[in-house]
């Protein structure tokens, strides 16, 4: 079985793909900077190489000493709204970190690439669910250094013979064990859990949008669904790949009404959100047709909104009694 070395493997969902690549028989190696890892992600004797992605020479003595046939690419920076005041910090670490792997890659012979993107690449669709066909129109320079990407992957597999894919996450949610939970205030519902520990009522950013309840309206996949979705695409490198891109969601969209709602289920308790005024820039819907993938890579999402949100709450109190 073949060897795969995963950037950001310490991550939040980075952790979740080693999990699942493990689970299918594949050796696996984490290449990670821990600017955002945690050490206790990484499970006991999957090696690990202390290394930032812009390091050529670090990052072909890990192909090189560990026999890679492979990159899943999760390494990058992913708050839309950071990168509108940063971007050129953004385009540093998410193109030209791409930039510096694949040149180690072409260096050590490396062919098979799965790419992290985004849904970030659509900006606000035309209409929903939104195919894989759709015209790119990124609304933030995170969404356009995932574009960048995906051109990047593309180019090197005519140039050069890379058997590539790139996955376009949604609103990944959810954990698949209790020690890999979800850390980022940047995501939903681990801003909801934040808030609820400070003692405050979370916030629903503007409910006069164009749906049902007035929210936005976004589509929601367990990471643990999103991990196993990475595994497929692997399988596809390995036999010469689908050099493509393909949605990572339900196909289902969820409002932030409705995420609410079902954290107070869960929690068994009314958590009341404020709503306060519209953030700019938050499309009124958008969610995923999947499928494409469900053709050509036979992966579809299984788990619900409830074992979402239960999952990322189990995580959450794990890791908040933690010592």
């Amino acid at each position: 079985m073949s060897t795969w070395l995963v950037t950001g493997g310490a991550g939040y969902i980075g952790a979740h793909v080693v999990t699942a690549l493990i689970a299918s028989g594949r050796d696996v190696v984490v290449y990670d900077d821990f600017s955002a890892g945690l050490d206790r992600r990484v499970p006991e004797g999957v090696p690990v190489v202390r290394a930032d992605v812009h390091d050529r020479h670090a990052l072909e003595a890990a192909f090189a000493d560990h026999d890679v046939d492979g990159v899943i690419h999760l390494a990058a920076k992913k708050a839309a709204g950071e990168s509108v005041d940063i971007p050129l910090y953004y385009y540093r670490e998410n193109v030209d970190g791409l930039l510096s792997v694949l040149e180690s890659m072409q260096a050590a012979g490396v062919s098979h690439l799965v790419y992290s993107s985004s849904a970030a690449v659509y900006g606000t669709p035309e209409s929903n669910p939104v195919t894989e066909d759709a015209y790119l129109k990124p609304e933030s320079p995170y969404g356009e250094t995932k574009v960048v990407g995906e051109w990047l992957a593309r180019d090197c597999g005519i140039a050069w013979g890379l058997s590539w894919v790139a996955l376009r996450y949604f609103n990944v949610a959810g954990a698949g064990s209790d020690a890999l939970g979800d850390n980022s205030v940047n995501n939903l519902i681990p801003m909801v859990f934040e808030a609820l520990e400070r003692g405050e009522r979370p916030r629903i950013f503007g409910e006069d949008y164009a749906t049902p309840d007035g929210t936005c309206v976004r589509d929601y996949v367990h990471v643990a669904d999103l991990a196993e979705a990475h595994v497929y695409a692997a399988a596809a490198c390995e036999v010469g790949g689908s050099a493509t891109a393909f949605n990572v969601g339900r196909g289902v969209g969820s409002s932030v009404r409705e995420v609410m709602d079902m954290v107070s289920e869960v929690l068994d308790r009314d958590i009341a959100p404020l709503v306060v005024e519209r953030r700019p820039g938050d499309p009124d819907a958008t969610f995923a047709a999947t499928d494409r993938i469900a053709r050509d890579l036979g992966w579809r999402a299984s788990r619900d909104l409830r074992e979402m949100v239960t999952s990322a709450w189990s995580a959450w109190q794990a890791t908040s009694s933690a010592p």
